[in-house]
């Protein structure tokens, strides 16, 4: 991983940039199978998190749509903006700022869910994304979501791999479901898996 110089990917301007520019490959205009069948075996009144939710409107607003308590929060103005005219009248779910420093008050929530958000962070920040999502997780809440798995080449993104993986998870988080993943988009086919972590 050191071959690759780290870029400004922790900024908001970075992702902004892109956004406006209309540089977005890993944007969904869909909701993948698996999350759809994920959602509807929620309870109603699940508490739901996504952190790094860019214009995912679609998610959120799925989430929503299934009687869960849901906030989204992304630190790029121009990507929670467009994301929040999509939403209309549930807007409110998105939250402008910064996922690792955001105040949540005593609020926990049942599933975190990831998707482009971890592998969109150097790997120095792993350990804290574990850390933050141990924290804000109910005792046996789920981390569930799309994982990317591969080799870096001209990151962002920056892919897990198994053995990383390995060093990573275990002792906090068990591995309940890892499933590949048909319906991907084009930039992350053979890359992506279906994964649901309970924390211990």
């Amino acid at each position: 991983m050191d071959e690759f110089p780290e870029v400004d990917c922790a900024q908001p301007d970075f992702w902004s940039r892109r956004y406006q520019s209309g540089e977005t490959p890993w944007q969904l205009d869909y909701v993948p199978k698996q999350l759809a069948t994920f959602i509807n075996a929620l309870p109603v009144g699940a508490e739901i998190l996504i952190p790094g939710s860019g214009g995912d409107w679609r998610t959120i607003g799925a989430f929503h749509q299934a009687g869960c308590y849901i906030k989204a929060i992304d630190f790029s103005p121009v990507a929670v903006e467009r994301a929040r005219k999509a939403l209309d009248r549930v807007a409110d779910s998105l939250i402008l700022g910064d996922f690792f420093s955001y105040d949540f008050g005593p609020r926990r929530f049942d599933v975190i869910y990831e998707r482009t958000f971890l592998c969109s962070l150097p790997p120095r920040l792993w350990k804290n994304y574990l850390n933050r999502v141990a924290q804000l997780l109910r005792p046996k809440g789920k981390l569930a979501g799309f994982f990317l798995y591969g080799e870096e080449t001209d990151p962002p993104p920056y892919p897990l791999t198994e053995t990383c993986a390995k060093k990573l998870f275990p002792g906090r988080f068990e591995l309940l479901r890892n499933e590949a993943v048909a319906d991907s988009l084009p930039i992350f086919r053979g890359m992506e898996k279906w994964q649901e972590w309970a924390l211990l």
